[in-house]
């Protein structure tokens, strides 16, 4: 059985701003707004893409411009993971509660993978987006993730 990876090529967007994908279990939600306080100045200069109530939290607590997408369990996580495949996110910060399941846990499951097969860096605690958060806005690191 051959493995084949498909790949596409990214597509051009009018903005050359870097898009960032923000999600959060019920759980997670004061912790990603904190997030989002924490580091508004750099999240000023993206982006930003939420599903549903994370995305207006964070919006109505920050500032901060976000466009909302539907909420998890509707189908959320599946809309960013089309955005992902179609080359239109360059990060996602995706805050889970780890000691629960979740009943749309499929999706989660499919918007980690999407993240893997199109080399999408994809943070999944505070630590970790803070990381790649300050990667993506040092000018020596922005390109280091390989053409598509």
């Amino acid at each position: 059985m051959e493995h084949k990876t498909i790949t596409t090529s990214k597509k051009k967007r009018h903005s050359e701003k870097t898009t960032v994908a923000l999600i959060a279990h019920d759980a997670k939600k004061v912790d990603i707004v904190m997030f989002a306080n924490d580091h508004r100045d750099s999240l000023a200069e993206c982006e930003l893409v939420a599903t549903g109530t994370t995305g207006r939290q964070i919006a109505e607590k920050t500032g901060l411009e976000v466009k909302c997408m539907l909420g998890g369990p509707e189908g959320g996580d599946l809309q960013i993971g089309g955005l992902i495949a179609s080359g239109e996110v360059d990060l996602v910060i995706f805050l889970r509660d780890p000691l629960f399941a979740q009943p749309h846990d499929p999706d989660i499951s499919a918007l980690m993978r999407v993240c893997d097969v199109h080399d999408v860096p994809l943070a999944t605690n505070p630590a970790s987006a803070h990381m790649l958060l300050k990667g993506i806005t040092r000018s020596d690191l922005k390109d280091l993730r390989p053409a598509i």
